[in-house]
């Protein structure tokens, strides 16, 4: 078959191109897709194994590779331009546009959903209620045109797979589809279990609002007796710097030797992000550390309580430090933490995708002949 693989756009390596990299190494022919392809040298040789994607028009525009997402309401347009003509079956990685590729009724297109868009769905409400008039209005009318669009192009996809049981229920509400779960893949090779931990906790993420690491912080000045180190940069990173007390240090952005180093040494995780899926807090697991997160979003799966960590109900300072008690009082297992977190392995991911593509293009080729 001729493969053709959509992604919504390259400029890092997040969470959704480590599932993107697995599905070219179980696809190495395809030719691939996205929106604008602004990756280093480094990050396009382990993601992309050093190709190069077809892009479409946004690539060109003034300033596209620091404010490309400045073309918002170009998107649906330039996901569109692409020819996929040729291709007998379409894979999208998709957590904007990617999905709404044009296809013909002779083309199977199956597209592994991180999550439907957020900023004009789940997130609309906080997306624009600090955004002053005009920019509002305009705001508005652009996300009212892209949910517009995105139910309108729900037709062009024949299969969903979401990341996440928390994301098949949003694909079933918000598209009324039905989606198969398949967990993104974990490199949990990386993250190797110690038994020995020290005394302290650890959080690791941007440093952005919606992550919550303002809110953890703001826990621990509380606890003033548990120590609590912070891994990440970005936005948040002076204003948490200021309310930090002596009992919490902030490392900043952290290479992976690093990271792995305290989330192997760390008596605890906390994570507090409502996540469509969340690989951090897996890493964590995986090095045998139990995690306090957010009894929400992908945490929820993920995390078992009193087993693999402690889970908290509400994003706020009080439910945090009720957590973190509870943590304290219980006897976690390291070794089976870190067996658990095997489960989402990237081998266990190219399985399961693999199987499932297999039986859905042999299910699609009973009434279209694709071979």
């Amino acid at each position: 078959m001729r493969v053709a693989v959509v992604h919504d756009w390259l400029v890092t390596n997040g969470g959704a191109e480590k599932v993107l990299r697995a599905i070219l190494e179980l696809y190495p022919n395809s030719d691939i897709f996205s929106l604008v392809d602004f990756l280093n040298s480094e990050d396009r040789k382990i993601i992309l194994n050093s190709r190069f994607s077809k892009t479409s028009f946004l690539q060109k525009l003034p300033s596209a590779k620091k404010h490309f997402r400045n073309y918002l309401p170009l998107f649906p347009k330039a996901i569109e331009s692409f020819d996929l003509s040729r291709y007998d079956l379409i894979i999208s990685s998709s957590w904007a546009v990617a999905k709404g590729v044009k296809t013909h009724d002779r083309q199977l297109h199956i597209c592994y959903s991180h999550t439907p868009i957020r900023y004009a769905w789940d997130l609309y409400d906080e997306y624009i209620s600090n955004l002053k008039q005009p920019k509002k209005f305009l705001v508005e009318q652009t996300l009212k045109y892209i949910r517009d669009w995105d139910i309108k192009t729900l037709n062009r996809v024949d299969y969903f797979i979401a990341n996440s049981k928390f994301v098949k229920e949003r694909i079933e509400r918000i598209y009324k589809r039905e989606a198969k779960v398949i967990y993104p893949p974990v490199d949990i090779s990386k993250f190797t279990l110690q038994l020995k931990t020290e005394d302290f906790y650890l959080t690791a993420s941007r440093l952005v609002p919606y992550k919550k690491t303002k809110l953890i912080v703001e826990a621990f000045n509380r606890m003033p007796n548990r120590k609590l180190i912070v891994i990440g940069a970005g936005e948040e990173f002076n204003s948490i710097k200021k309310i930090a007390k002596s009992n919490i240090t902030l490392l900043g952005y952290q290479e992976d030797k690093i990271l792995i180093s305290y989330m192997q040494r760390a008596k605890g995780f906390i994570y507090g992000a409502v996540e469509d899926f969340g690989i951090v807090p897996i890493e964590a697991m995986a090095c045998g550390t139990p995690v306090v997160a957010l009894n929400r979003g992908g945490t929820a799966e993920t995390v078992i309580d009193k087993v693999t960590g402690v889970h908290f109900d509400k994003q706020d300072i009080d439910n945090i430090i009720d957590a973190v008690d509870r943590f304290e009082k219980l006897d976690f297992n390291f070794k089976d933490i870190s067996n658990y977190a095997k489960k989402f392995s990237t081998k266990r991911f190219k399985r399961e995708f693999k199987r499932y593509i297999d039986y859905i293009v042999k299910k699609y080729s009973v009434s279209v002949d694709i071979n």
